[in-house]
């Protein structure tokens, strides 16, 4: 896997923190607890994080909605 030297970072350590931070959001850890050093590798955990937050608050809507119509 080509890995770029310079940064410290590859594409399997970028979906690494991307799951890692997905599934801190899904057990409710705090978008602050992220254990990542450097910019590109937290960017991933965050996008993960908060991809799992915008599926939950999806989820409540939804449920809503359909409490809603029965």
């Amino acid at each position: 896997m080509a890995r770029e030297i310079n940064l410290g970072w590859d594409v399997e350590t970028l979906n690494k923190a991307y799951r890692q931070g997905h599934m801190a959001a899904a057990m409710g850890m705090g978008c602050d607890r992220c254990p990542y050093r450097g910019a590109v590798v937290i960017a991933a955990w965050e996008a993960g994080w908060e991809d799992a937050r915008e599926t939950a608050r999806e989820a409540v809507a939804n449920r809503d909605l359909l409490s809603r119509i029965a």
